[in-house]
């Protein structure tokens, strides 16, 4: 991949140089604000995707619910659950070679599937324990990313150690397939959310390099914020998926 996409680049391009940091400011502002923009619009159709398949008919084309209670997912739900995978390559080994318009229409694309995959959450969890999770990540997503973008502290390093985290919690639920234990379950959610609340501060100030590396090159400003903005609605829904194991109530 391109320089530009390296989450260690942190030098000023030469857009940048004898600009005055005013100047620089409002851009990096506006930047941001894109991102935060594609992300929240992101989790939001994800939302409204899952609550219009969770209420209606269409759920059982996602999943099935036997006599004891036991949920069965359908071939769909498994369409929906590895297309997203599809995307991601696309968005993340490809962007070079895409317009930034088919980036944006690939985010959206992904939030769509992710929000038919969820769906199913309803019918394993009650409505009101589902929206006390989102509103509790929310909050911590967003006190996160706040220290993220205004922490003095470099945060690269984390890369490596958060990416080893990512790597064995997908191992460990691996494992627990067979193991199908409660507690190493439990352990495995609070380990998940550490790793991803350590992302979402790590990708936020990620951003912030990132920009100072492309700031004047129009596409490949627009390229970068949409796949900051994938990595930190990735960073949300991870978080809201392993806090919901704690905080979520059976139906």
């Amino acid at each position: 991949m391109a320089n530009w996409q390296d989450p260690q680049t942190t030098g000023v391009n030469a857009a940048t140089v004898g600009v005055p940091r005013a100047a620089r400011d409002v851009g990096l502002r506006s930047y941001m604000l894109s991102v935060y923009n594609y992300m929240a619009s992101g989790v939001l159709l994800t939302g409204i995707v899952a609550m219009l398949f969770a209420n209606s008919s269409l759920i059982n084309l996602i999943a099935t619910v036997d006599g004891a209670g036991q949920v069965h997912p359908t071939g769909l739900f498994y369409v929906a659950l590895f297309a997203p995978l599809a995307v991601v390559f696309v968005l993340s080994f490809g962007i070079n070679r895409i317009s930034a318009a088919t980036a944006q229409l690939l985010f959206w694309v992904y939030a769509t599937l992710i929000g038919v995959q969820m769906s199913s959450l309803f019918l394993v969890y009650t409505g009101v324990s589902i929206g006390q999770t989102f509103f509790a990540v929310a909050a911590a997503f967003l006190g996160l990313s706040v220290w993220g973008y205004t922490t003095k502290r470099d945060l690269s390093g984390w890369g490596s150690f958060l990416l080893m985290g990512v790597v064995g919690i997908f191992v460990a639920l691996l494992l627990n397939m067979f193991m199908r234990s409660p507690t190493f379950n439990l352990a495995i959610s609070a380990i998940g959310v550490l790793v991803f609340a350590g992302l979402t501060a790590y990708d936020t100030q990620k951003l912030k390099s990132i920009y100072f590396a492309v700031a004047g090159n129009g596409e490949a400003m627009a390229k970068t914020a949409v796949i900051g903005a994938l990595n930190l609605y990735l960073d949300f829904i991870n978080m809201f998926l392993f806090l919901l194991r704690f905080m979520g109530s059976r139906r």
